[in-house]
């Protein structure tokens, strides 16, 4: 397999709302929040669906990365329920290998509610269920040794059976890559998070905000500086400004692409990092893999979801 994906294992569920709803529910647009699932189930019902698909950011970026005729495999944890079932078929129809063996749990396979606001920015309520309780015995230790790259997600780490799980998949890795998922992880988790940064990943994922949380930088020339001095790869997503790479001291920048007609923002991260990663594993330059993840990015905020067909 050329990448592995451990991430949460999550169907989304994406409505259309107005600005309103957003604040009448205390939300802060553009982020994730964690909720349980009677709050949920709260949010959810004056809602009208518009599509229900398999997600989970590394999810998205693994079916991305399928979809470029690359071959990869998943670990997500989920119930053996109908909603369970149906993720795993959702991977499987997109010529992904699930590397997870389900059970029957107590608590629900997880769910993600993506709303979308006029102006195609994206907010999220997340009712992990299964999904954040992954522990070491859930990771398949033949899959990440037959991978040549794992890619984790921050906003499956947490202290306890996550945390353990994520230090068996990195410590039998040949090499890993992780992103570091939302500005509010970042926060949450500041001192794990840099210890992994600096010291356990091969390939960081950010967008600026998230990288300039991380290091408590006041510039982006404090983030340049520290990705020199850290000798791995980090890749940074700037939106409008496009995408940097940083490689010991080689600095490569990309332009995002104009004239777009944006619809939504959802799995814009997700898919970069997949069109990333495809340049990486199949050997293509930083320049030309910043390239690849930029035309993923473009297509996919063009449409509704995180998946291109």
């Amino acid at each position: 397999m050329k990448v592995l994906g451990i991430g949460n294992a999550i169907v989304d569920v994406i409505c259309k709302v107005e600005e309103s709803f957003i604040t009448n529910n205390n939300l802060t647009k553009g982020t994730m929040k964690l909720v349980d699932e009677t709050e949920f189930k709260k949010l959810l019902s004056n809602l009208k669906i518009e599509e229900t698909i398999a997600g989970g950011s590394v999810a998205n970026s693994i079916v991305g990365l399928s979809q470029l005729g690359n071959p990869v495999s998943f670990i997500g944890k989920v119930n053996n329920d109908e909603l369970g079932d149906k993720y795993e078929k959702s991977l499987t129809n997109q010529k992904v290998k699930y590397c997870y063996q389900k059970k029957k749990e107590f608590i629900p396979t997880g769910t993600c509610l993506i709303l979308i606001t006029p102006d195609s920015e994206r907010t999220m309520c997340t009712f992990l269920g299964i999904a954040g309780k992954i522990s070491e015995k859930d990771i398949n230790e033949k899959a990440v040794k037959n991978s040549e790259l794992i890619f984790l997600e921050g906003y499956l780490w947490d202290e306890g059976d996550p945390k353990t799980a994520f230090n068996k998949a990195i410590n039998i890795a040949k090499k890993a890559a992780m992103t570091l998922s939302d500005k509010f992880c970042v926060d949450r988790h500041k001192k794990s998070f840099l210890h992994l940064v600096n010291n356990k990943l091969d390939i960081t994922f950010a967008n600026e905000q998230e990288i300039l949380s991380l290091i408590d930088a006041k510039s982006f020339d404090e983030v340049i500086s520290f990705s020199k001095k850290i000798k791995k790869l980090v890749v940074i997503t700037r939106g409008e400004k496009g995408s940097i790479a940083i490689q010991k001291n080689e600095v490569v920048e990309c332009d995002s692409q104009k004239n777009l007609k944006i619809i939504d923002l959802t799995g814009a991260g997700d898919l970069f990092a997949a069109g990333f990663l495809h340049g990486y594993v199949n050997k293509l330059s930083i320049k030309e893999s910043l390239g690849k993840g930029s035309e993923m990015a473009s297509k996919i905020i063009q449409k509704i979801g995180a998946r291109l067909n």
